[in-house]
């Protein structure tokens, strides 16, 4: 089939990794089906009225077009559909549009199936349709929400918790819960790895606030001063600035690392060399990052938050309370003390293998396109 991908969110020049998780469900799809993505965003720094840029990205057609940027939402708006609709001219017609978040965006998934008549399925992603967070999303993102999904054959979204968050909205459209694709290819165990006694802790993501990275790393600082042989790298493309002078206020240079931006590759690397992922979010859609450490062998010590609380799975997870530092310090030294009992490294990435791999979210997505079609 050919299948169009559109979406709110997708890596470009301006946002290196936003929407970095669509790209992946592309690359998953192609496996199987001819594959095109079209992506417009604003640019203020921009003098052209539309800037395309077209490219072959991991052998998928991908055209990204820039539009002149202003501060007036209403303009922004009409440009964006306007640059879709020259973009969409420009791809192959689809037997499918996979669209993704449920914002305003993607009224051009449901202008396709009105003016074409192409059918759209929709994966949902965002964290403000979460039902913790309902009550401070604004009515009308909600009510725009709503009728793109009523307009959609199919929403798709990444977990239980945002398929039950959805239903609450009072979304009515049929669902399936399709999670993120891992990458098993670099993900994967690495065969080499050193033995060491330090117990390694690693941490990757944002840093945004919600993420609690600095209390992460104080509670690993409290573990190494009361004793215990750890190490930290902790890092992402937020701000690692604050956190290189928090560790340099507490003197713990020596065994937490901080590490700014990094590759896709890198981070499967810094994964292998780790012992155990750490997450304290306030909030997770789902937790990518859960998965990954998991398709390199290594179990996770993450908050019981959003879709995040699915994936903690006994031998290969412990949950904790967010929020709950005392926990998680006390859930560290329990690891520290080995006084946990995980699974074999290949049976934890065996899981994700079979259920998580680029070929297995590849055959849930077909199954979803052919009841579509």
């Amino acid at each position: 089939m050919k299948i169009l991908f559109i979406s709110s969110w997708f890596p470009n020049k301006l946002e290196l990794t936003n929407g970095n998780f669509v790209q992946r469900h592309a690359e998953a799809v192609s496996l199987l089906h001819e594959v095109e993505v079209l992506h417009t965003i604003g640019d203020f720094n921009q003098k052209e009225e539309f800037v395309f840029d077209d490219k072959v990205i991991n052998n998928i057609r991908t055209l990204i077009i820039y539009y002149k940027n202003s501060k007036n939402p209403i303009q922004n708006f009409i440009r964006r559909m306007k640059a879709y609709k020259k973009g969409f001219l420009q791809m192959k017609m689809p037997d499918v549009v996979h669209a993704n978040v449920l914002h305003n965006n993607m009224l051009f998934a449901v202008y396709l199936k009105k003016k074409y008549k192409i059918p759209f399925v929709l994966t949902e992603h965002w964290t403000a349709l979460q039902k913790d967070n309902l009550s401070s999303t604004s009515n009308n993102i909600k009510r725009i929400a709503k009728y793109i999904a009523k307009n959609a054959s199919y929403i798709l979204p990444v977990s239980n918790n945002l398929k039950e968050s959805l239903q609450i909205l009072g979304v009515k459209t049929p669902m399936k819960v399709i999670s993120n694709v891992v990458d098993t290819e670099i993900f994967d165990i690495k065969s080499n790895s050193e033995t060491s006694e330090t117990i390694k802790f690693l941490h990757v993501s944002s840093l945004i606030p919600r993420k609690r990275p600095k209390d992460i790393i104080t509670t690993v600082h409290s573990l190494f001063k009361n004793g215990y042989n750890v190490s930290l790298e902790i890092g992402g493309d937020g701000d690692t600035n604050s956190l290189k002078s928090l560790v340099k206020s507490i003197n713990a240079e020596s065994y937490i690392r901080i590490f700014d931006e990094i590759s896709y590759e890198e981070v499967a690397e810094k994964m292998q060399n780790s012992d155990y992922f750490i997450l304290f979010s306030e909030n997770e859609t789902q937790g990518c990052v859960i998965l990954e450490s998991y398709a390199c062998g290594k179990p996770v010590i993450s908050t019981k938050v959003g879709g995040a609380a699915e994936f903690i799975i006994a031998g290969q997870g412990i949950g904790i309370e967010k929020n709950n530092v005392e926990q998680l310090y006390s859930t560290l030294e329990k690891v520290c003390k080995k006084e946990y009992s995980f699974n074999e490294k290949f049976k934890i990435r065996k899981y994700i293998v079979d259920n998580y791999s680029r070929e297995a979210i590849a055959n849930q997505f077909t199954e979803i396109y052919q009841k579509v079609i």
